[in-house]
């Protein structure tokens, strides 16, 4: 049982532990649902020194206790999910730094991108890793989980954006991590406190592994699975940065109160073409072709997306910028032309371009109109930044229309993040197919096809057992079938209670092992956030699979 006295008295913040709060933190974005015992929301740095202090004294009585770190709780894996403390970072972590004139900023993790970005685009810069949650994430997720999003295909992941961290570690103590050069790290590593046998492990462990370490890395563009390992220590350019196996780690490796954050200026230009796709079969040749353009994104959405957000259109006119319904059904006019001449399109492609010269915009725009009718897809330049947003909008809300519009049915992301090399896609796409129709799954797909990395969201109803029984058998088929393509299971959402187990069957054991000895350097006691990363098994995670009819 948890102290919960001992608690109160050693924060300051709120301690809660009424049903309707504990029942809130129980549930993320995802398909599982977890309850804490305990929500405090940490008023200060003191507060979570304190709590890691008395978690560490009574683990040995309590062994069970953990410290999970939650901002938002978009989280679509499980992994701010806790059945013993959860700290709620939104109430009082969420502060930010002025931005400075070449375009750094510090941030607390409750901070939500929405307020993030109306400070930093006063100074037109932005972070470029935004996920399509941008309306209701925060920075604590955002870096937490190394997300990235539609802007990634050019910029790549939030790991390029942290410049430092400030965390708490598990002697609770307060430490700043950033990038070393060898000097640097040499002093470190001379230290005789806990922060420099951590320096002294960490380097010792990635060292004597360099070679295996560097060629572990997956081969895409885009990875959250495991802990960054890869670029952490650069022999050959003498650099050390602990700030990449921080990033991602989903909380498992200490407590994040501040990301030192370099940010992108924004260019003044942009631009869209939008596909339609009757079927998919023409999409991954399509795809190669458009690269060799420099898309900044290359995003899309499907039939079942379109139809959704056609349904609640009403709801949808303000996000996507216009004044009235009349306004926005009217924008639709070109897309319903399309639809009345070849039907309603499998697949919609959004290729948006940006650029600081607006003639070029216009004759990347020009070129790429001329490959496409080339290759017989219909298509349509946008019109207008209002008509670019709608699109945008269908796009980023399509998971959001899934958890809260669909009646009888959830969603159920659990193969929502897979990413093979566009190369492979014209063998790989009609396998995955197979794989999913097979199991007679209604899904939705969306994402980020420059990259191959592809959102399949499947709509279930969770209170029936033969629904429920399909997600562990497809979902290993086709992760069984990304390994066979030399890709990841998470591009970007990560790991949490949803691939924490499957970390292994990535990586070898020798990768895997590393992992496991990376977690225990920082965290010995197991003290944040268990159940995630090499802390996962299969019977912990899918017993925890949420059934709205219990």
């Amino acid at each position: 049982m948890i102290p919960i006295e001992d608690i109160k008295k050693a924060v300051a913040g709120e301690v809660s532990i009424d049903d309707a709060t504990l029942t809130q933190f129980s549930k993320d974005a995802s398909l599982f649902e977890v309850r804490p015992e305990v929500v405090v929301a940490p008023r200060d740095v003191e507060d979570i020194k304190n709590l890691v202090k008395l978690v560490s004294l009574e683990k040995r009585q309590n062994p069970t206790l953990s410290l999970t770190a939650r901002s938002a709780g978009t989280d679509m894996t499980g992994g701010p999910l806790s059945d013993s403390i959860v700290l709620d970072f939104l109430k009082y972590f969420n502060w930010l730094s002025a931005i400075s004139d070449d375009g750094r900023i510090s941030s607390a993790p409750g901070v939500f991108y929405r307020n993030f970005e109306k400070v930093t685009l006063k100074k037109d810069y932005f972070l470029p890793s935004y996920p399509a949650s941008r309306e209701i994430c925060a920075i604590g997720g955002i870096v937490n989980n190394n997300s990235g999003g539609e802007q990634s295909l050019i910029y790549g992941k939030t790991q390029n954006y942290v410049e430092g961290m400030k965390v708490v570690l598990s002697d609770a103590k307060e430490y700043t991590i950033r990038k070393l050069n060898k000097s640097e790290l040499d002093e470190k590593m001379k230290q005789t406190d806990f922060e420099g046998g951590i320096y002294r492990a960490v380097f010792g462990l990635l060292e004597s592994n360099y070679q295996e370490v560097k060629e572990a890395k997956p081969k895409v563009s885009k990875n959250s699975v495991g802990y960054n390992v890869w670029d952490v220590w650069d022999r050959e350019v003498g650099t050390f940065d602990l700030t990449k196996l921080f990033v991602g780690s989903q909380g498992t490796l200490g407590i994040m109160i501040e990301a030192s954050l370099k940010l992108i200026k924004t260019k003044p230009y942009s631009g869209m073409a939008v596909v339609y796709l009757k079927d998919l079969h023409g999409l991954p040749g399509l795809i190669n072709e458009v690269l060799k353009f420099g898309p900044s994104s290359l995003e899309s959405f499907d039939d079942h997306t379109l139809k959704l957000s056609l349904k609640f259109l009403p709801g949808l006119a303000g996000l996507m910028g216009f004044k009235n319904l009349f306004s926005l059904l009217f924008s639709f006019l070109p897309d319903v032309f399309h639809v009345l001449k070849t039907g309603l399109p499998k697949l919609m492609l959004l290729i948006e371009f940006r650029d600081d010269d607006e003639a070029k915009l216009k004759d990347k725009l020009k070129n790429v109109g001329v490959l496409i009718e080339s290759m017989n897809f219909e298509w349509r330049v946008a019109r207008s930044k209002n008509d670019e947003k709608k699109y945008w909008t269908i796009r980023r809300e399509s998971f959001n229309l899934l958890r809260h519009k669909v009646i009888g049915k959830q969603t159920a992301p659990y193969i929502d993040d897979i990413i093979v090399r566009p190369e492979y896609l014209p063998e790989f796409l009609p396998k995955l197919y197979e794989i999913l129709d097979r199991y007679q799954l209604l899904y939705t797909i969306a994402g980020h096809v420059g990259d191959g990395n592809f959102h399949i969201i499947p709509l279930m109803d969770l209170r029936d057992p033969k629904e429920r029984e399909k997600i562990r058998p497809s979902m290993e088929e086709v992760y069984d079938l990304v390994f066979q393509y030399h890709g990841s299971i998470s591009a970007e959402h990560n790991d949490g209670l949803l691939r924490g187990p499957y970390i292994q069957k990535m990586f070898n054991e020798e990768i895997y092992k590393i992992f496991k000895d990376i977690k225990k350097i920082f965290d010995p006691q197991n003290i944040f956030n268990p159940h995630k990363k090499t802390d996962s098994s299969l019977d912990y995670t899918f017993s925890h699979i949420k059934n709205p009819g219990a």
